[in-house]
């Protein structure tokens, strides 16, 4: 099937209203992200912006955020930017790499990029700052999009 047989799932909004709806339906179910605190900041096709301030129980032996804190938040970003489209998309993979650590009270912001998408497949690029604008940690992911299945009814 060509791109151009793929069901139509816009509704005919423009790109951006689309993205946003997506997001808000998306939101409302995700438990991860409302429970860690994740806070939405910018969608659009396509990419992500989402912040979290580094808590006292998510921090490990060391006294800094555990990785795992930091992939749920990069993943985030991945997540909605991929999905962004309203057609299912789910990770295939990701690479992460931590450059710094993140420490209490710190305000991470991921920001999610599309690269490439061709097909059914799409990589991103993902960054996770802190408050001053250091770079903490870099994500790839790799995803696949669910033909023909809605994320949110328009």
């Amino acid at each position: 099937m060509t791109e151009a047989g793929f069901r139509d799932l816009s509704s005919g909004l423009d790109p951006q209203t689309l993205a946003e709806r997506v997001r808000d339906g998306m939101r409302e179910r995700d438990r991860a992200a409302r429970g860690l605190g994740i806070e939405f900041l910018e969608v659009a096709p396509g990419g992500a912006k989402v912040a979290m301030t580094v808590r006292e129980d998510m921090l490990n032996g060391f006294d800094i955020c555990h990785g795992g804190f930091l992939t749920v938040l990069a993943d985030t970003a991945f997540a909605y930017s991929c999905n962004s489209y309203n057609e299912q998309t789910v990770a295939s993979g990701i690479s992460l790499d931590f450059m710094a650590p993140a420490r209490p009270g710190d305000r991470l912001v991921a920001e999610a990029k599309e690269l490439f998408v061709a097909g059914r497949t799409g990589v991103y690029d993902i960054t996770v700052t802190n408050q001053k604008g250091e770079l903490i940690a870099v994500m790839r992911g790799k995803s696949y999009r669910i033909r023909g299945r809605p994320v949110v009814e328009l």
